[in-house]
């Protein structure tokens, strides 16, 4: 059986403050937006990659103290944390370099949410 990974889902409070910050402010592609029992749900990413699925709700199923992350890929963290100075979002923690091939840094989404940027050297 093989398996790949479609989406990771997020419920939001707010849909258009977590597409102001995940679409205008990180850049990743709105793919589609739709309704589904009454909720608003917008799907990110790139094309043909692992999606993230936006639900708006009003309902908490995940808090951001359950410790999960997003991680994406940067090609460059220093064009990444200038580019976060300019859009005024804070870096939570790092950066950080665990070993020579990996340099990554935190921010959080609107909801709380970290948002893992990394850079494979």
């Amino acid at each position: 059986m093989l398996i790949k990974l479609n989406w990771i889902t997020l419920r939001v409070r707010d849909l258009e403050a977590s597409l102001q910050f995940y679409h205008n402010k990180l850049g990743l592609p709105i793919q589609r937006r739709f309704e589904s029992r009454g909720r608003q749900i917008a799907m990110l990413g790139t094309e043909n990659e692992p999606q993230l699925e936006l639900i708006e709700g009003n309902e908490t199923v995940l808090k951001p103290e359950a410790g999960v992350s997003i991680g994406y890929e940067v090609r460059s963290l220093e064009e990444a944390m200038e580019r976060l100075a300019e859009i005024d979002i804070p870096i939570l923690r790092g950066p950080i370099q665990p070993n020579s091939y990996l340099r990554f840094m935190y921010i959080a989404d609107p909801d709380g949410f970290e948002v893992q940027l990394a850079e494979h050297m």
